[in-house]
């Protein structure tokens, strides 16, 4: 199995920026399509953005589009999500997961929890107003 590893997560003001990182070993990470979701208290898994095997397309929620970027570096088997413009009610655990079907032609791709295959244990991020 492949271990992924969230980071970067932290306490921000409203308005503020964080960075969080996806790691894995292996070399298989840069043929993997990488998502990020979100679960709040009381909420139900939410999805937040997606990025295929090679960055070249990437997808997001409306709730975040125009504020978090989703980015990958696969020489360092790394993803990425820029939050921008933190609003409270992104705090949240924030998971990476990856999709061994590396690539999607649809416009609705990655958007569902139950299409991933690895899932790493997630990074807390609260926002205070």
């Amino acid at each position: 199995q492949v271990q992924f590893v969230e980071s970067g997560g932290g306490l921000v003001q409203s308005g503020g920026s964080l960075r969080l990182s996806c790691g894995a070993m292996g070399p298989t990470f840069s043929s993997y399509a990488i998502g990020w979701f979100r679960q709040a208290p009381g909420n139900e898994r939410e999805f937040v953005a997606a990025i295929n095997w090679s960055g070249e397309r990437a997808y997001y929620a409306e709730s975040v589009k125009g504020r978090f970027t989703i980015s990958r570096d696969n020489a360092r088997n790394t993803a990425y999500l820029q939050m921008n413009i933190l609003r409270p009610e992104d705090s949240a655990v924030y998971f990476c997961a990856a999709d061994i079907l590396g690539d999607c032609s649809g416009n609705d791709c990655y958007t569902g929890d139950d299409e991933y295959d690895y899932w790493g244990q997630g990074t807390q991020v609260t926002v205070s107003s």
